[in-house]
């Protein structure tokens, strides 16, 4: 049986995993919005009238690790990020939402438009 300090210390950390695989999981962000990303705005269809179509992209990202969900905000927000770094790679600047978020996957229209 092991005693002391050692022990002690293992004990706290065990207590504290749960509390940061739940901070972890809520907030963190997986996906970095490169230079090109961060110039696509997402649109409605309605804006996209005077665009040219350049394609779709199915944008996919983590929704739960291990067994915790993250929460609904980071998960859109990382696939809206993973979009437009994919929208910008095409020549895009704008995105317009082709499906509802599911499981941390959806797809969305990409779109050429003039510069305003």
């Amino acid at each position: 049986m092991q005693t002391g300090k050692g022990s002690a210390m293992r004990n706290r950390m065990l207590l504290l995993l749960p509390a940061v695989a739940v901070a972890v999981a809520g907030g963190c962000t997986f996906t970095k919005l490169t230079e090109g990303g961060a110039n696509v705005r997402p649109a409605t269809a309605a804006e996209v009238g005077s665009c040219t179509g350049l394609g779709r992209v199915t944008a996919t990202v983590v929704d739960e690790v291990g067994f915790i969900q993250r929460t609904e905000g980071a998960v859109r927000d990382n696939v809206y990020d993973t979009a437009k770094n994919s929208a910008a790679s095409m020549g895009g600047n704008t995105i317009v939402p082709a499906s509802e978020l599911r499981d941390g996957k959806q797809t969305f229209e990409v779109y050429r438009c003039p510069q305003r």
